[in-house]
């Protein structure tokens, strides 16, 4: 709204200072600070109303240290990330762009399915929440619009820029055209496009037209492990929030290169027009998380229930995805992916000990890995602090591939 305000006021009146609304850096900096101040002003008021409605957490019995003392602890928090996101974005983003329209779309979308979960685990007194199945259709469903977004939609393009050399007067020529495309990135990779496309023209050139079925079944994949991942992350104080504000600023250098034609060309990075327009976005998504972590770090004041973790796995899936680059998620998500891949072999091992043996074996003390760690004796505070060293690195091993190829 005010971005459209100020751009109004500067191509009609001139008004001194409103050229800066048209600047993403500026609009960046202005969100995140929106973003963190309501997270953490506003989230005080959000927790209270929650204690007055007594949505409280239900602790399972898993013999944890400390795990009693949660017992009662506001959850639903998520409507601290949603709220201090959406605010800014729909203050300073231009509303118009598809990116941000597809990310809100994510918001709303992820934070409903989340919102259910909890309150069926709250006011229904079900501990079982929202059942797995309706999770999942619920995750397939944003996955179909979001796929079909990016590959139908007439603005989600890249930018071919081919450099022909003018023999005449000895000099380069830059010639460039948008293009709708399903490449995506290959990191470590020199030339590194992968188009989906070629899965099919491999076959035959007469199946390019139906690229889709490939492309949109990878997405549906991305939106609901990534989601996943984000979901059993959550398990101990400011893990997922720091860990997630931790990919998000990472993937908001990416937008931002990516919807750079300066920068991209000078990096050799896909160029994807109207994509910069996401650092907005991702600058008051990292306000949020970083704001709400005031609340959530030990001892949390609350947690973020399915509502928040589901929320941020849905929209770190779609901005990797609108950035391409899905491909990096199980380095630049490296504990999401430990998190999941640490559930996935618990289970499997133990289903194949006890049909094999007749008693189930496990490879962790407890799943996900970081009650692995608790269950060793570490304190929560230790496990958290360390599991975001590992995401610095992996955020570093990931900002490195623009370069290193």
């Amino acid at each position: 709204m005010l971005y459209n305000l100020f751009e109004f006021l500067e191509q009609n009146y001139d008004l001194p200072g409103a050229r800066l609304f048209g600047y993403i850096s500026f609009r960046a900096a202005l969100a995140l600070i929106i973003a963190l101040l309501f997270s953490t002003v506003f989230g005080k008021h959000i927790i209270l109303l929650l204690q007055r409605k007594q949505v409280g957490e239900s602790v399972r019995e898993l013999g944890l240290e400390g795990q009693k003392a949660k017992a009662g602890t506001p959850t639903m928090g998520g409507l601290i990330i949603i709220a201090a996101t959406l605010v800014p974005v729909l203050l300073l983003n231009n509303l118009n762009n598809i990116y941000i329209l597809l990310l809100i779309i994510t918001t709303v979308w992820m934070g409903a399915i989340g919102f259910l979960d909890d309150y069926i685990k709250t006011f229904k007194k079900n501990k079982e929440g929202l059942k797995g199945k309706f999770k999942v259709i619920g995750q397939v469903g944003l996955g179909i619009i979001v796929g079909s977004v990016m590959y139908f939609h007439e603005d989600v393009t890249v930018k071919e820029i081919t450099v022909k050399e003018n023999t005449l007067t000895n000099t380069e020529v830059f010639q460039s055209q948008e293009l709708k495309s399903t490449t995506t990135t290959i990191p470590f990779v020199k030339n590194n496009e992968l188009d989906y496309s070629k899965v099919l023209t491999w076959i035959s050139n007469d199946l390019k037209p139906f690229a889709w079925l490939i492309f949109i079944p990878i997405v549906i994949f991305i939106v609901t492990a990534v989601s996943n991942g984000a979901n059993l992350t959550d398990g101990i104080d400011g893990l997922a929030a720091g860990s997630s504000a931790i990919i998000v600023l990472t993937l908001g250098l990416f937008a931002w290169v990516s919807g750079n034609l300066i920068f991209s060309e000078y990096l050799d990075v896909m160029y994807i027009p109207r994509s910069g327009e996401m650092t907005i976005f991702i600058a008051a998504f990292t306000g949020s998380l970083i704001g709400f972590l005031w609340y959530n770090t030990f001892p949390a004041q609350v947690f973020m229930g399915d509502t928040g973790s589901l929320t941020i796995g849905g929209i770190i899936a779609v901005i990797a995805i609108a950035t391409r680059k899905e491909l990096l998620i199980p380095i630049l998500c490296g504990i999401f992916f430990l998190e999941n891949l640490s559930v996935v072999l618990q289970v499997g091992w133990f289903k194949y000990t006890k049909k094999k043996f007749g008693a189930g074996r496990r490879i962790f003390l407890m799943s996900p890995l970081h009650h692995h760690y608790q269950k060793k004796g570490f304190h929560e505070s230790k496990i958290v602090v360390r599991f975001w060293i590992i995401g610095i690195l992996l955020a570093v091993i990931s900002i490195v591939t623009l370069k290193i190829r």
